[in-house]
């Protein structure tokens, strides 16, 4: 097995991901467009987007990864206008797409015009994700597209498989199609609670802080391997599963969550840029495949099919977003009122990505009797299409979209504000902790010890209300920016110390990096004390 093009795919897509970071374009959209350019340079291999692996082996850690990150409670308070998009929104693109893919292309089957509904009606989680940390969305709309994109993939695998059952012959009625989707509902959840419990056990009972990570790098493969297996949906199991552990990470020792944040961050960025500089790759192979839909046919097909997209979301969002207020007075009074901006930016927010494209790869070749699958081509060129039209034209545009409709971003004065308060209280705990440990002889500690611990926590309480104050005026720092710059340079000196130590043979490697870990402990617990 050939391992070079996989070692230049991820080396290259992390160059281009590197390099977005410094640009006012997110990085999804460059890595896209550089996979469309690296295509059709002589001597690029074909980058062939297998389903088999990307949808066991590269979702669900992309999905871990989302869910822990998200609040549970947050998700639990917008529940019912996730549903209807996870759920709602998906099968009617699907209907939607798949019925006006039925009247513009002819002698296309309405079972395999579905088929292209059910392909592209998810938005993409990796997609959603990036872009919403890139623009800065109010936090509200953020938990609806993210909480969106974590389920809409088992509705819409699953209403791809209840398509492709009835378009190549196996006997799919409306009722088995319920029926599975049940199964893979209620399965995949039921999966997840199965699994959350003893796996945030094992979590908390193993006390090396290598071995919880190992465990954490297979938590999401078994979830999803699990589920699957029972023909339950892989994706809500991940998703179960990772939001209980999100949600009770704190139980976790912090030699633990500090690792598991590094390796995890690290997963994500080389599974997201991989993926989407792939998307990109997949040119070539598309259009050779494309065969008598070759033309300005093609092309025309691929802006209705778009239009179509992105007119459904709209068409969806706006009635389930203002007609339950306008229904229910417990709605009214429990939610928040939602605006019509808010609305227009969760609608234009439908970006596709790599999922779409997985679960096209993956539709037979063939049917009964041998025979091939209606249109499996211009599906796939059509999904490609899409996608790439949602990620680019939409990616680019909702930036400036935002900046238009003035949405109203995160309240950082009033978060610093509620962080500071919760930092008081929790001092208060501690340093009546304090004094209740060191009034027992048996924590008797010298008193410069005893201040250190007693400055640390004052430094830890003030750094909070510093910077709700005035900036340097010289430098535009705050003090908690001054304090941790100071703390690095100092770090600094004494590192540049031990090396010279070192290189002069006074004290050996394993020293060095006794010493060198050391001081990335009190680096790390300087930054932590004003972060």
């Amino acid at each position: 097995m050939d391992v070079m093009p996989l070692l230049l795919l991820v080396a290259g897509s992390a160059a281009v991901a590197g390099a977005a970071r410094r640009s006012p374009v997110p990085a999804p959209l460059l890595l896209v467009a550089a996979g469309l350019m690296v295509s059709y340079v002589p001597g690029v291999p074909d980058y062939h987007l297998d389903p088999h692996v990307v949808l066991p082996l590269v979702l669900p850690p992309l999905l871990y990864t989302a869910a822990v990150d998200s609040s549970y409670l947050d998700l639990r308070a917008q529940l019912r206008p996730v549903a209807l998009l996870s759920v709602g929104y998906v099968l009617f693109a699907t209907f939607a797409v798949g019925w006006a893919a039925y009247l513009l292309v002819p002698d296309l089957p309405l079972t395999a015009a579905l088929v292209l509904g059910a392909v592209v009606a998810p938005p993409d989680a990796v997609a959603a994700t990036a872009v919403a940390r890139r623009v800065g969305l109010p936090s509200r709309i953020t938990t609806i597209l993210q909480g969106e994109s974590l389920v809409n993939d088992a509705t819409a695998i699953t209403a791809y498989r209840v398509a492709v059952a009835a378009a190549v012959g196996e006997g799919a009625s409306w009722a088995g199609g319920v029926g599975e989707f049940l199964l893979a509902a209620l399965g995949g959840i039921g999966i997840g609670l199965l699994l959350m419990v003893p796996i945030h056990w094992l979590r908390t009972h193993l006390k090396e802080a290598l071995l919880q990570n190992t465990l954490s790098l297979l938590i999401p493969f078994v979830a999803y391997g699990v589920a699957e297996q029972v023909h339950a949906s892989g994706v809500l199991a991940v998703v179960v599963v990772a939001l209980y552990l999100g949600h009770r990470a704190w139980e976790v020792d912090f030699a633990t969550r500090l690792q598991e944040d590094a390796v995890w961050k690290m997963v994500a960025f080389v599974l997201e840029s991989a993926v989407f500089a792939l998307i990109g790759l997949q040119l070539p192979v598309v259009l050779r495949g494309l065969g008598e839909y070759e033309g300005v046919d093609a092309a025309w097909y691929a802006v209705a099919v778009f239009l179509v997209v992105v007119a459904t979301r709209f068409v969806w969002v706006y009635p389930a977003t203002f007609l339950p207020r306008m229904l229910s007075a417990r709605i009214r009074k429990r939610e928040e009122n939602p605006t019509w901006k808010g609305a227009f930016v969760i609608s234009w927010a439908g970006m596709r990505g790599v999922v779409s494209l997985a679960i096209a790869f993956s539709i037979p070749v063939t049917m009964e009797g041998d025979e091939p699958f209606p249109g499996r081509n211009l599906i796939l060129f059509l999904t490609f299409t899409t996608v790439i039209a949602t990620l680019v034209i939409q990616g680019l545009t909702l930036p400036p979209l935002i900046r238009l409709l003035q949405l109203p971003g995160r309240d950082v004065q009033a978060e610093t504000l509620a962080e500071a308060n919760a930092q008081a209280q929790a001092s208060r705990a501690a340093e009546q902790c304090l004094d209740e440990l060191l009034s027992d002889e048996r924590n008797a500690l010298p008193g410069p010890l005893a201040d250190r611990l007693r400055t640390v926590l004052e430094r830890r309480r003030n750094s909070v209300w510093e910077r709700l104050g005035q900036a340097n005026p010289v430098t535009g720092e705050t003090v908690d920016d001054t304090y941790r710059r100071l703390s690095r340079e100092m770090i600094g000196a004494e590192r540049e110390v031990f090396v010279r130590l070192r290189d002069m043979r006074y004290i050996d490697d394993e020293m060095l990096r006794t010493l060198l870990r050391r001081l990335d402990l009190e680096e790390a617990a300087a930054y932590r004390e004003t972060t």
